[in-house]
C-alpha cells in the first residue's frame, strides 16, 4: 500500500444514514434476496483464502518486474481464464528494483566501549540511491519534523546522514485511526531523504513507519533525492536519538538497493461480461505487486483474491450481472503507481462507461463498510448493501472527498463513484511493508467477510437499473 504520500483517512466510527434526495432508479425489488444469497455464499467459502494462500506461500513476495511478479499475473490471469471470464494482459513499464547489500553500524558514539561498533537494523527504500559497494561512513544529525531540518541548516546538514526520528502514534491506530497515523509517518518516509538532500545530507534515513516496536524495518516507496535512503527500525532510531543528544554520532552505512532498466510488466483485466449492459463497467480489484521483505499476504495478495472471489461467486450462483464487472489485478502500486496510470491512459475514452469502481488496499482485517467518493445522492440506491452487509457490522458508507484507494483514483479524478472497503486496521501498519507482512496473519472468516463485502456492492451496483449520479 502506498497512499499517494499525503495523509491517509480512514475514518471508520460513523455510519452515514443520512437520507438525501430519492432517486429516479430505485434498487428492483428482487435485488436485496440476490444480494442474501451472495453475502452467505462468501461468508462460507475459501476461495479467496486458496487464492492469497497460493500468492503468499507459492509465489511469494512479487517486486514489480520480478520473475514472482511474473509469476503471479500468469497465475491470476489463469484463475480468472477457470471462471471463464474474458481475459486480457495489458502492458506496464515498471522498474525492477533489486534489493541488495543493506548494513548500518554505528563507529563511533558517546560512552562507546574500546573495540566495538553497535548494529543498526536498516532495510533500503525504494527510489533509494545506492552508495558504493564500500558504502560511506558520516556523522548522524537528527530531526524531529521537517522544519527542525530546515532550522539546522546546509551548515549542520551538508555530508551528513539525517535520521528523521517521527514516531508512528500508535494510541491513534489502537483507536481505529491508523491510516491517520500512517498518512502523518509517512511524510518523512516519501519526502524526507528529498529534503535532506536539499540541504546537502550524504543520506538519510528514517525511523520505521509501523506501530509494532520489533527492531523490524518498514520499507517503502519514497521520492528519488539522488542520495542513499532507508529506514531504520523505531528501536534503533530511538537508540540514535539517545546517542546524539550526548554527543557526535558516526555512521557507516551500505544501501546497495536500485532500480534496474525498466521491464515490460501486467496488469491483469478479467470481464464478467453483462447481460444487457456490457459496455458499462464495474471494477473490483487490488494490486498484485508487494514489496519483498514479507510475502505479500496482507498488502495486497488479500485484495486480489477477495476481488477474484467475487467473480467465482457469480459463477458459483450462476448469476450474470446486467453490467460488466470487470476484475483487475494491479501492477506497480507500491514503487510508482505505474499500472494504474496505463490503464486511465489506455482507457480514457471509457471513462464515461465506468460505472463504479470498488478497491482493497488495507489488508484483510474485519470489514465495517465502505469509504466512498461518490454524491451523496447515491446513498438511497445503497440501502440494499448496507442492509444485507448489517448481519456483520459491514453497512458502514463514509463519504470522503478524496479517492479510497490509490489505484481508483485516477478514476474517481474522472468522477467514477469510487468505493474501498473499511477494513480494521489497528493492527495493519504493525507488518505492513515488513518481514512479518505474511500469511498467517490473516484471519479466515475475516477474509470472508472482506470478499462478502467486496461482492455484495459489486453484484448491486452491477445491477441496479439506472446509474448513480455523479
Amino acid at each position: 500500500m502506498r497512499p499517494l504520500i499525503a495523509v491517509c483517512t480512514f475514518t471508520i466510527a460513523v455510519a452515514v444514514f443520512a437520507q438525501p434526495p430519492s432517486s429516479d432508479h430505485p434498487a428492483p425489488p428482487d435485488l436485496k434476496s440476490e444480494l442474501l444469497a451472495v453475502r452467505d455464499a462468501a461468508l462460507t467459502d475459501d476461495y479467496a483464502y486458496q487464492q492469497v494462500a497460493h500468492l503468499a506461500d507459492n509465489i511469494g513476495p512479487r517486486p514489480a518486474g520480478s520473475p514472482q511478479a511474473q509469476a503471479a499475473v500468469e497465475y491470476v490471469a489463469e484463475e480468472l481464464r477457470k471462471l471463464k471470464l474474458d481475459v486480457k494482459l495489458e502492458e506496464v513499464r515498471v522498474p525492477h528494483w533489486v534489493r541488495r547489500v543493506e548494513s548500518a553500524e554505528l563507529v563511533e558514539y558517546p560512552g562507546q566501549a574500546s573495540q566495538t561498533q553497535q548494529k543498526i537494523f536498516v532495510t533500503a527504500l525504494g527510489g533509494n540511491t545506492p552508495t558504493s559497494a564500500a558504502g560511506l561512513t558520516a556523522d548522524v544529525v537528527v530531526a524531529r519534523s521537517f522544519d527542525e531540518l530546515q532550522a539546522l541548516g546546509h551548515a549542520k546538514v551538508a555530508g551528513r546522514i539525517v535520521l528523521f526520528d517521527v514516531s508512528f502514534d500508535k494510541q491513534k491506530a489502537a483507536a481505529g485511526l491508523a491510516g491517520e497515523a500512517y498518512g502523518e509517518a509517512v511524510a518523512y518516509r516519501g519526502n524526507g531523504p528529498r529534503s535532506a538532500a536539499d540541504l546537502g545530507a550524504a543520506a538519510c534515513l528514517v525511523r520505521s513507519v509501523g506501530g509494532a516496536d520489533y527492531r523490524l524495518p518498514h520499507t517503502g516507496f519514497s521520492q528519488p533525492a539522488g542520495i542513499p535512503a532507508g529506514a531504520v527500525s523505531a528501536e534503533d532510531a530511538g537508540l540514535i536519538a539517545r546517542l546524539a543528544a550526548q554527543g557526535n554520532v558516526r555512521m557507516h552505512l551500505t544501501l546497495t538497493s536500485q532500480n534496474e532498466a525498466d521491464v515490460t510488466s501486467y496488469n491483469v483485466v478479467g470481464d464478467l461480461r453483462g447481460s444487457e449492459h456490457p459496455e458499462q463497467v464495474v471494477i473490483v480489484s487490488g494490486h498484485l505487486d508487494s514489496w519483498d521483505l514479507g510475502t505479500g499476504a496482507i498488502d495486497d495478495g488479500a485484495g486480489v483474491a477477495i476481488a477474484m472471489e467475487t467473480a467465482q461467486l457469480l459463477r458459483q450462483l450462476n448469476l450474470q450481472p446486467r453490467r460488466t464487472i470487470r476484475v483487475i489485478a494491479w501492477m506497480d502500486e507500491e514503487n510508482g503507481g505505474r499500472g494504474h496510470d496505463a490503464y486511465a491512459k489506455d482507457h480514457a475514452s471509457e471513462m464515461a462507461r465506468h460505472f463504479a469502481a470498488i478497491e482493497s488496499d488495507l489488508g484483510a482485517g474485519h470489514p465495517f463498510g465502505f469509504e466512498a467518493k461518490i454524491n451523496p445522492d447515491a446513498l438511497p440506491l445503497l440501502k440494499p448493501v448496507q442492509e444485507v452487509l448489517q448481519s456483520f457490522g459491514a453497512n458502514v458508507i463514509h463519504l470522503s472527498t478524496r479517492s479510497p484507494g490509490s489505484d481508483i483514483a485516477p478514476l474517481a479524478r474522472a468522477g467514477v463513484p469510487a468505493f474501498g472497503i473499511l477494513q480494521d486496521s489497528r493492527t495493519y501498519f504493525n507488518y505492513h511493508h515488513s518481514a512479518a507482512d505474511t500469511l498467517d496473519k490473516i484471519v479466515p472468516q475475516e477474509l470472508r467477510e472482506n470478499a462478502a463485502a467486496m461482492a455484495v456492492l459489486a453484484d448491486a451496483l452491477a445491477n441496479l437499473p439506472g446509474p448513480l449520479p455523479r
